[in-house]
Formats: structure tokens, C-alpha cells, sequence
């Protein structure tokens, strides 16, 4: 259930990130499993809304560590 809830969280800006990585850390604490670091915030965003901005590749990221993440919870190496 609370690993279904890690699936389900949005992911679309460095807060709401940031509140999975939080929640993904304290379930593989519960269970014992270790994750790799997760991405770092980008630095580099001039702030004008690029198509390909830095913080839309921080977000796949993100949802990609997820997966991974998800996959260590559910037992998968």
C-alpha cells in the first residue's frame, strides 16, 4: 500500500520532488533497502520557460529514481 503511494505522487517541481525522495527514504528505511542518491536540483535555470529547461529534466529524473526506487521496495535488485 504505502509503496502504491510512492507510485502515485506527483512529481513536477522541486518541492513536490523533494517530498517524494523524503517519503521513498523513510519507507527504505522501514524495510532495509538502500537507494542510490537522488538527482540533484538543477542550478542552471535562466527562469524564461525553455522548451528543455533544465527543471523538466530534473523531473524525469526524479519520476525515474521513483521507478528504481519502487522496483528496490518491491524486491526487484
Amino acid at each position: 500500500m504505502f509503496v502504491a503511494q510512492l507510485s502515485a505522487m506527483p512529481v513536477h517541481d522541486a518541492a513536490t520532488a523533494q517530498a517524494m525522495f523524503a517519503y521513498a527514504q523513510v519507507l527504505g528505511v522501514a524495510r532495509g533497502v538502500r537507494f542510490r542518491t537522488p538527482p540533484p536540483e538543477p542550478t542552471t535555470c535562466c527562469g524564461r520557460g525553455c522548451n528543455g529547461c533544465v527543471w523538466e529534466g530534473f523531473v524525469m529524473a526524479a519520476n525515474y529514481w521513483r521507478e528504481d526506487a519502487v522496483a528496490l521496495l518491491n524486491g526487484c535488485p
